[in-house]
């Protein structure tokens, strides 16, 4: 059992028959909220917040595969923390879970997932750590969609905007080594991008940003109490961007520091 949950997320436009591909990238912060005494666990809400979600992938960045002291600290809450690894636990029922590790911690690991409603490949991962302070990786997972392989990325990009710049260039290395130029790529995740500089390099490599075709409204996705930076993206090669969503409300601002983004993709 679950604690309640009220989500505000607008009826989704995809069917396993649809021709759109639905997908949401969100950043869980590792399923914790709050310092000291006021730390509070979130993962069971946001389990209910990404079957909300209705997405055929989800691109999950912050993701606790085990965590000794967090798991002793709420052993003795009513929900507790679960004895599944993050990605397992969030996955809907029906998806399949493909998950690697970014960074290793004196007390547990986290790092990428993703979940998905259609078969998956072989899962890779690729460091692309720029420095020793940030652990960074890129989960690469090939879909099986519709008689279509997508290939989906995971990506949380650093800190620095020169480590940022770095990373791109190794993501762009990472798609020439790794997949074919006539299959269909989606790159998502946490780009850590506040002055949205990303945008021209990765239309360099042939990535479009997901983005609504009328232009109007913000994707802005962070701080989730009182989003301003669109931190949160979704690029494509392959696919173009029919709508655009970041569900919000009071459910959605407590459980993590970061909003979901949600995108409706349709064959070129």
């Amino acid at each position: 059992m679950r604690p309640a949950f009220r989500a505000s997320v607008q009826a989704p436009q995809t069917s396993i028959l649809s021709p759109h591909l639905r997908v949401a990238t969100y950043n869980i912060h590792k399923g914790v909220r709050g310092v000291g005494s006021r730390k509070r666990l979130e993962i069971h809400n946001l389990g209910l917040g990404v079957e909300a979600l209705d997405a055929d992938l989800v691109f999950l960045q912050e993701v606790r595969h085990f965590h000794h002291r967090e798991a002793k600290h709420f052993e003795r809450t009513w929900f507790g923390w679960p004895e599944q690894g993050q990605a397992e636990f969030l996955a809907p029922e029906g998806y399949e879970v493909a998950y690697r590790t970014n960074a290793v911690t004196k007390h547990g690991e986290h790092g990428n997932a993703l979940l998905s409603r259609w078969p998956i490949g072989d899962i890779g991962h690729h460091d692309v750590s720029d420095h020793r302070f940030e652990q960074r990786g890129l989960l690469h997972v090939p879909v099986q969609w519709q008689g279509h392989r997508v290939h989906a990325v995971v990506a949380h990009l650093g800190l620095m905007h020169a480590s940022r710049v770095r990373q791109v260039q190794r993501l762009a290395e990472f798609i020439a080594a790794h997949v074919p130029p006539n299959e269909l790529l989606v790159i998502a995740g946490d780009f850590n991008d506040w002055g949205e500089k990303l945008d021209a390099p990765m239309r360099e490599q042939g990535l479009a940003r997901a983005q609504s075709p009328s232009g109007s409204g913000r994707q802005a996705t962070f701080p989730s109490r009182l989003p301003f930076f669109s931190l949160d993206r979704i690029y494509t090669r392959g696919l173009r961007c029919v709508a655009t969503q970041v569900p919000r409300g009071t459910s959605w601002a407590r459980m993590s520091d970061h909003l979901p983004l949600v995108a409706e993709l349709e064959l070129i």
